[in-house]
């Protein structure tokens, strides 16, 4: 009954220390480090208008469907861009229902964009990603745009095109994956272009 009761004892105290270390010390150190060494990005890479006004974060895409915006990716999240329900279609490839929406989706890009009925369309512009939240375009989905956001915003072919370059994302760590650019970031970069 005695080593019943140490080893009890002893589970007991032991819960508790890694109670106190895991569930209190850890987490405020680590939220220390993140705050000390990785302010933007601990607090959600959150992206201020010139009026200092929250307006999104750089790692969550928005609804973009006016024509003097670039579109982001379509999205599957909810009703669109729903961060409390990220998902993707979860159609597999022969699904009817998936054929036919990619379909109608390439056809309404070529419209928008003014493209010929044969132009190759990007994937990202016509499909969901997984998470519905992706806020990356392709830089072939960018410059498919890019005459119908000038022509519409009444800016130069060029600076438009200067916006997108400046709005482009490497692939991670200069090898990983390709190259995107941020649709927030672009968007209201041509917003500030369009004030001055």
């Amino acid at each position: 009954m005695k080593t019943i009761f140490k080893e009890t004892l002893r589970a007991v105290m032991a819960t508790l220390v890694l109670a106190v270390i895991l569930c209190g010390i850890y987490p405020v150190v680590i939220y220390g480090i993140g705050q000390l060494l990785f302010p933007h990005q601990a607090n959600g890479s959150l992206i201020e208008s010139n009026d200092r006004r929250i307006v999104g974060s750089e790692w969550l895409g928005q609804n973009f469907t006016s024509a003097k915006y670039f579109h982001p990716r379509p999205s599957a999240a909810g009703s669109g861009y729903d961060a409390s329900n990220s998902s993707g279609t979860n159609l597999g490839p022969t699904s009817q229902k998936l054929i036919d929406a990619v379909k109608a989706a390439v056809a309404q890009y070529r419209t928008e964009n003014n493209l010929p009925a044969d132009a190759l369309v990007p994937a990202d512009a016509v499909t969901s990603s997984a998470s519905g939240l992706d806020p990356h375009i392709s830089v072939q989905n960018a410059q498919l745009q890019v005459a119908r956001v000038s022509k519409v915003r009444g800016l130069s072919i060029d600076a438009v095109k200067a916006a997108v370059d400046k709005a482009t994302d490497g692939p991670s760590l200069g090898i990983f994956g390709e190259a995107g650019v941020n649709v927030l970031k672009l968007n209201l970069a041509l917003d500030n272009l369009a004030t001055k």
